[in-house]
């Protein structure tokens, strides 16, 4: 990875952590909106409405589809549709720990995309933060088998999906910009969910539904863009690394809005992640 100067080095962490936040806003909301609308519903919501959302904002200037590698954009669009629909479906299907363990193994794909498509190299003390905090997200969420196969192969799903999604960011952030990758993303993401929710389509019926809705939109926009930007800053897996602080931020959110109880796993899991991302970053430093 090129030499970057003090406060590039400080911007990506930064906007991956931001963006780690803003995921778990979105997810409470998610949470919130509760069994009336389906994982199908949900997602067309998101895609749909983030669609809206930035032709509205950033297409009053041309055509906003305008990028370079139109297929890696498309594919992109497909992988990330396809990883979100699998961990909706599997929290619907999955106790949230187990469907979280299984998702939170994502770093791990992330590493071997990298180095399948990039020829990347892994070094020994690289691959055990990457335990470290794989190892804090199985502690974080304890793990109760259910026996639902499904639910465990399309949470599994959803963890390589996501891992390769965040490895093609790598490429597309050379020469496209973080609003582009996202607008692709939520196109193919609207396709194809399009038809599911057509064949069953359901608004909502209340100003909280709606308040809900919008949030999920918002804060979706926000953190995607924020994701896309930080990925341009750091390597794919290396993101994947600060983005599991959205599982401490998750915890946090529950206690302090849900009141759930206040656990050992909070600071071991927590501590591990924590110390896993604080680990990476103190050997990128010292080899830079």
């Amino acid at each position: 990875m090129p030499r970057q100067p003090n406060d590039t080095r400080v911007l990506g962490p930064l906007l991956m952590l931001s963006a780690a936040l803003q995921f778990t806003v979105m997810n409470f909301t998610i949470k919130l909106m509760g069994p009336a609308f389906s994982a199908w519903h949900i997602a067309f919501y998101r895609f749909c409405g983030s669609v809206v959302v930035l032709l509205l904002v950033f297409g009053r200037n041309g055509n906003p589809y305008r990028g370079h590698n139109y297929r890696l954009l498309i594919l992109r669009g497909v992988t990330g549709s396809l990883a979100f629909l699998c961990v909706v479906a599997a929290i619907r299907l999955l106790p949230l720990s187990t469907a979280m363990v299984i998702i939170y193994s994502q770093p791990a794909f992330a590493a071997f995309f990298a180095v399948l498509l990039y020829g990347d190299h892994i070094r020994l003390s690289e691959g055990g933060c990457i335990l470290l905090v794989l190892a804090g997200a199985w502690i974080l969420f304890e793990f109760e088998p259910s026996g639902r196969p499904l639910g465990e192969t399309l949470a599994l799903a959803g963890a390589i999906f996501f891992g390769l999604t965040v490895t093609l960011i790598r490429s597309l952030r050379q020469r496209n910009g973080p609003v582009i990758i996202y607008l692709y993303f939520c196109t193919m993401g609207t396709l194809i969910t399009l038809p599911a929710f057509w064949a069953d389509p359901k608004l909502p019926a209340t100003p909280e539904q709606w308040l809900l809705c919008v949030l999920l939109v918002a804060f979706s926009v926000a953190a995607q863009i924020s994701m896309n930007q930080g990925y341009f800053y750091c390597r794919s897996w290396e993101g994947g690394l600060y983005m599991t602080m959205d599982a401490v931020f998750s915890v946090m959110a529950g206690i302090v809005f849900l009141s759930e109880p206040l656990t050992w796993r909070l600071f071991g899991g927590g501590g591990l992640i924590l110390g896993g991302v604080g680990a990476i970053s103190f050997i990128n430093a010292r080899r830079q």
